[in-house]
């Protein structure tokens, strides 16, 4: 029996992937769950085992190739052992799913989004219904609210609006009766002119200078997938948001002391070693209960914007990988977890992001980000908010420094152990008042260890 092995679906916004590299050829024989290849999109490098056990007998594709989901990129000869269907590999294609057409009908009746009511914009975005950074962007550049983008259908996996559910969405929203569209563009005016003045063409020809690639010793590495869209996210990122930023200096003796109190029983209990992180993690997700503002998310595609609060915190924690890249794994629902849980969370996360072993659901859906340069020995730096976010809290090294400790015997300078901590934030929502507060209360968590 022949088998199909399909490009694989990785989420809602993903159209393609790239494969990296072939584990088998033909004529080899694979186990079920065993590794045919290794391919990247613009969310994760995964790698795609066998669904079922048989000969390879033919490989359609060559390593480099883009291929589009769904498309058919090997064939097996099966030898009847199966651990899932072959169907199942492909079910998430939505080509065979109908185009949501009875969708743009209504569509010139509620594009005034400034009429929905900030109480339905927060309960849509509160829903369990996820939206790609792609996807939110399409949807601020055309001028569609929440409330429009939650009556979407969406083909994705557990109904959720993919790259394609959008486009087909405005395709029928341009077809639509003139008369009736009038509104539209009436509402959209003040939102067309941001995209002009930041086109993705202008960010293209910043770079005058053209390197000659034949000239003596020059070493060129091509971007990989991975990189070059996190680069655009970056540029993205400068581009939508004016960043600020506010810095704070945090005392970690009383943390030390209590980590040094627990590691040993930890890490005889765990398997591993209960570092700083887990604590520092603490403290963010208590300060973002004290300031649910800066857990939100910014509808500009309405006018006014509109600031939407996530009711749950899923921490992304930037991990640096092996090959040089970073990804940011996400600690779901981390406001319902003790040290314990943050810390085993942390681990597993990050040993699983440097082998590439990754879930999509676990790289998506944060609502804030940390990125700790100190681990490198950095004392400060200035990260870039991880979009749609609107802040993002960096690390520095912590190191023992002189600091003036006031008693009623009166002042002394002595060791304590210390850290820089910076927070970026989207000032249109955050401003100095709140960032300012926000990192004070981080570093007064902190200080206060107990």
């Amino acid at each position: 029996m022949s088998v199909d092995i399909v490009m694989p679906k990785m989420g809602e916004s993903i159209m393609e992937g790239t494969i990296l590299k072939w584990h088998k050829k033909p004529g080899d024989k694979v186990e079920v769950d065993e590794t045919i290849l290794e391919i990247s999109t613009d969310k994760v490098d995964t790698e795609v085992p066998s669904p079922e056990a048989g000969t390879v007998s033919e490989l359609l594709y060559k390593e480099g190739d883009v291929v589009e989901v769904g498309k058919v990129i090997a064939k097996l000869s099966s030898n009847g052992e199966s651990a899932t269907p072959v169907e199942k590999a492909a079910e998430p294609v939505p080509a065979s799913k109908p185009e949501p057409i009875a969708e743009a009908k209504p569509i010139t009746e509620s594009a005034p989004a400034a009429t929905v009511t900030p109480v339905e914009e927060t309960a849509s975005a509160g829903s369990d219904r996820f939206y790609s950074p792609l996807v939110l962007n399409i949807a601020r550049k055309e001028g569609i609210g929440f409330s429009e983008l939650e009556r979407i259908q969406g083909t994705g996996v557990e109904g959720r609006v993919s790259k394609k559910d959008i486009l087909n969405y405005l395709n029928n929203r341009t077809a639509a009766p003139p008369a009736k569209a009038q509104p539209v563009e009436t509402i959209q005016v003040p939102r067309v002119e941001p995209a002009k003045t930041s086109a993705p063409a202008k960010q293209v020809e910043i770079p005058k200078q053209k390197i000659d690639y034949d000239q003596q010793g020059l070493s060129v590495m091509e971007f990989d997938n991975v990189r070059q869209k996190m680069a655009e996210h970056m540029i993205l990122s400068k581009k939508v948001s004016p960043h600020v930023q506010a810095m704070a200096e945090c005392d970690l003796t009383n943390v030390d002391k209590v980590r040094l109190a627990l590691k040993d029983e930890f890490e005889q209990k765990e398997g591993f070693k209960l570092t700083y992180m887990p604590f520092i993690c603490e403290a963010v997700v208590k300060a973002l209960k004290d300031f649910p503002l800066v857990n939100s998310i910014i509808d500009d595609s309405v006018v006014p914007y509109k600031a939407v609060t996530r009711n749950t915190i899923n921490l992304g924690i930037a991990v640096a990988m092996d090959n040089g890249g970073l990804i940011v794994p996400v600690i779901h629902n981390a406001d319902g977890m003790n040290l314990i849980g943050i810390a085993r969370s942390l681990n597993d996360l990050a040993r699983r992001a440097r082998v590439k072993k990754l879930t999509l659901n676990e790289i998506q859906g944060g609502t804030f980000s940390i990125t700790n340069f100190g681990v490198f020995g950095n004392d400060i730096g200035i990260p870039i908010i991880n979009q749609p976010q609107v802040a993002i809290l960096g690390l520095g090294a912590i190191k023992k420094r002189p600091v003036v400790l006031e008693t009623p015997d009166g002042d002394f300078i002595v060791p304590r152990k210390t850290m820089f901590i910076t927070l970026s934030f989207d000032h249109r929502l955050v401003d100095g008042a709140l960032g300012g507060n926000f990192i004070m209360r981080i570093a007064h968590y902190l200080n206060n260890y107990n």
